[in-house]
């Protein structure tokens, strides 16, 4: 169970990211925020400090994505 989360994790941080529409980026958010939310089940019963880098790194492309959601503020 948590070699594989693991491996889709990688595989998701490896992912070339070029979200094309809005759904493309919801849905990657989305998709990154269950892997992060269910590593984390698995680094409360493991410990395993090579878990926490990568619910690390996944954190900082998660908040790239929605950076980029969230768009450029209006200037008046």
């Amino acid at each position: 169970m948590s070699a594989d989360l693991i491996e889709k994790a990688v595989e998701f941080e490896n992912r070339k990211f070029k979200f094309v529409t809005t759904s493309d980026r919801i849905l990657a958010s989305r998709e990154v925020k269950d892997l992060i939310l269910s590593l984390n089940e698995v680094y409360k019963q493991d410990k395993d400090q090579e878990i926490m880098d990568l619910m690390k790194r996944l954190t900082v492309v998660k908040q790239r994505i929605e950076k980029r959601l969230k768009g450029k503020p209006l200037t008046a």
